[in-house]
């Protein structure tokens, strides 16, 4: 028998990885499979929340210890170079909001940066829209995020502040935040495919967004070459609408809303573009 008739002979079917033309795949297709499988997103993010024990009581206590370790080095550094001046409970209240929130965009982008490229196996043998990879691992930290909520409001009573009306705008901010984390987890999750170094490369980009959006300041006290770089950084629209909201109970301007639905939309829209329209290749590059 010829090496030929026993290759055919074989049971085992033999899988030839190519690389496809980058392209958008038919969109109404894509999204109805993604929405027929939105289970599996919930369950790899409960999954994922499992191994890092963040369903468990001491899991959670992890997971809000060291955001509020980190408000607190952040408040005494803040007093000791402001000596001490207008940095009273609601600005401590203001800093734990901001460092929860910050720290709930920051791991939507790191976790889904590692979305695909920690997925390897599966992406490469079961077909599937690939975007609920990014989309479980903003979901996951929304799980991490969930745990923080009442430990803030324990700071915020304890600040002697009392509950406003205008705090319910903080969820649809919240909302707007959740929009641009998917956005921003998508692309980092295509840009780790092309270049792994991108996950190591976020810690340092995240850090310098902490230092120039409002939250270790409130938006209004933020410095003239401050809010000029606002103008182009993302989060300084939907941290100080979210601290305003949530801390202060002010009702941000039209020209802030406008600027949160912009930069959420636009980064929910390109990132979804940038990773859906090279998802078909992610295989080969795997």
């Amino acid at each position: 028998m010829s090496k030929t008739a026993e290759l055919e002979k074989q049971d085992d079917p033999i899988h030839i990885f190519q690389s496809n033309s980058i392209g958008l795949p038919h969109l109404p297709t894509y999204f109805r499979e993604l929405w027929r499988r939105r289970d599996f997103a919930y369950e790899m993010s409960r999954s994922t929340l499992r191994i890092q024990q963040a369903n468990t009581v001491i899991g959670k206590f992890w997971l809000v210890l060291n955001p509020l370790l980190l408000a607190g080095v952040y408040y005494f550094l803040v007093m000791v170079i402001s000596s001490g001046s207008h940095r009273g409970p609601e600005y401590f209240a203001h800093l734990v909001a901001g460092i929860f929130a910050f720290y709930f965009i920051s791991n939507s982008m790191i976790g889904g940066a590692a979305s695909i490229t920690g997925a390897a196996r599966l992406v490469m043998n079961a077909s599937f829209p690939r975007l609920l990879l990014p989309i479980a691992a903003v979901r996951t930290a929304f799980g991490r995020f969930i745990p923080t909520v009442p430990i803030f409001m324990i700071f915020y009573v304890i600040g002697g502040s009392t509950l406003k009306w205008q705090q319910l705008l903080a969820i649809p901010v919240f909302g707007l935040m959740m929009v641009f984390s998917i956005g921003m987890a998508a692309f980092f999750a295509a840009l780790q495919v092309y270049f792994r170094d991108t996950t190591a490369f976020l810690p340092y980009l995240n850090r310098i967004l902490l230092y120039i959006s409002p939250v270790l300041y409130y938006p209004d006290q933020a410095r003239h070459y401050f809010k000029l770089i606002g103008v182009f950084n993302p989060l300084f629209p939907l941290l100080g609408a979210f601290s305003d909201t949530l801390v202060r109970g002010i009702v941000p301007s039209v020209g802030v809303w406008l600027a949160c639905v912009a930069w959420a939309i636009s980064a929910f829209l390109f990132g979804c573009w940038f990773f859906m329209s090279r998802e078909r290749e992610f295989a080969v590059r795997l």
